[in-house]
């Protein structure tokens, strides 16, 4: 997933609580107007309303109010916010990935959130950045996921698993045998392959001096990223990876294989924890192996968030439920209902959370991730570098040579579609 493109710690220490009456902008000089009587709509994920529903009806209590929640796919709530917000169709609240951000403010469909200091301390530095753009807030964490590695217990044992990248490459190749295989990914997709492309060097955008994203400065294609794509190719070129796990149904036939008992061992991540518990799979979780040299694997971190739309016609109503929606209580009661690790830091260790085997591998696989670009330009990264990994993966060229390529094809776009920044 990628973000549905579908990444220091997001979970540390701190205790903080806040109240509803708290929670709320605090803006001085300000009078707030009634909201009895008011109707807000909420777009949430789809199957994680039941999360908020108690939140929802608090709400509607305390201040009088209808919430009406619909549950719409959450990575294309904006594609629908275009459209349903200027018509008056559209959400007062809605929920998203952080790596649009960037993109739906340059639109103009999200509402600025000014938030408190306090409010906004309750959560990880990491997450509440994903929701900045040019130093302004536009949404509050609602959660945290990262890719992590799924192992199945009944053909690995915990002690049994490889440590490292090379150590999963020397355990393929005594366990592939056309049919079944060791270990799986999709690393013909820079959402997957970073994790081996930037534990050599690689990037996607560097940074200026002040932590904002250079678009002119791209890394996909450096030494580092060449070198880790070519440690990708072996897989293929070995016949470690299946023929099918390239291309767009690349990720059903990885999933297949591996709730088949057919894979020892792939990178997926949070999203997939019922499916495989439905599909009946003794699995285990862990972070992500280690490189050369004791470096970790790198990972995107994905944070999900409660936004404003710009269209709403109660904002400040709509901005005091995603507050409320998004504070610390709330967090711990969606996580017990929807098993999505909360970006709230007083949250880090709370016991609830932490017996969570795949709530432990993602805080742990954090330490070793980086944000997804929230900047517009990243969405002229994704096809050309998914373009030249699947030429890798196939043997078509060889890793400079498609990946030289991928940072030209992503030049072109970016000065041809955001010259005008």
């Amino acid at each position: 997933m990628k973000m549905a493109k579908k990444c220091s710690a997001l979970m540390l220490c701190a205790a903080v609580s806040l109240s509803l009456a708290a929670c709320g902008p605090k803006e001085s000089g300000s009078t707030k107007p009634s909201s009895k009587g008011a109707k807000l709509v909420v777009w949430e994920d789809k199957e994680k309303s039941i999360g908020i529903k108690g939140a929802v009806a608090a709400f509607e209590k305390e201040h009088d109010v209808k919430v009406k929640v619909v549950e719409k796919p959450y990575a294309k709530q904006i594609e629908d916010l275009r459209m349903d917000g200027p018509a008056g169709t559209g959400p007062d609240v809605l929920t998203m990935p952080g790596d649009q951000i960037g993109t739906a403010v340059t639109e103009g469909l999200l509402k600025e959130l000014h938030v408190e200091k306090d409010v906004q301390s309750l959560y990880t530095d990491t997450s509440i950045q994903s929701q900045m753009v040019d130093q302004k807030l536009y949404g509050l964490p609602k959660a945290v996921e990262t890719t992590v590695l799924f192992y199945n217990k009944d053909l690995i044992s915990e002690k049994e698993l490889p440590q490292t990248l090379g150590e999963w490459y020397d355990y393929s190749k005594k366990t592939a045998d056309g049919s079944k295989f060791g270990f799986l990914a999709l690393f013909d997709q820079i959402y997957y392959a970073e994790s081996v492309m930037s534990g050599y060097g690689g990037y996607i955008f560097g940074k200026d001096k002040d932590g904002s994203y250079n678009p002119s400065d791209i890394g996909i294609n450096n030494e580092g990223a060449v070198k880790g794509a070519a440690q990708i190719q072996k897989f293929y070129k070995d016949g470690l990876f299946p023929a099918g796990i390239i291309g767009e149904q690349g990720i059903n036939v990885l999933e297949s294989l591996f709730t088949e008992g057919k894979a020892a061992a792939i990178i997926s991540g949070p999203w997939n924890v019922d499916a495989f518990s439905k599909a009946g799979i003794n699995y285990g979780i862990t972070k992500l192996p280690e490189l050369e040299k004791g470096k970790n694997m790198s990972s995107f971190i994905g944070v999900k968030s409660y936004n404003v739309s710009a269209f709403s016609k109660n904002a400040e109503l709509a901005q005091e439920l995603a507050i409320f929606l998004a504070n610390e209580k709330n967090a711990k009661t969606r996580y017990e209902k929807t098993k999505e690790v909360p970006a709230v830091k007083s949250l880090a260790n709370d016991p609830a959370i932490m017996k969570s085997e795949a709530a432990r591998a993602v805080t742990e696989q954090t330490r070793f991730a980086e944000l997804t670009p929230n900047i517009p330009e990243m969405n002229e990264i994704w096809t050309p570098a998914d373009s030249a990994l699947q030429t890798i993966a196939t043997g078509k060229a060889d890793p400079k040579q498609a990946l030289d390529q991928a940072a030209e094809t992503a030049k072109g776009q970016i000065k041809a579609k955001h010259s005008g920044k």
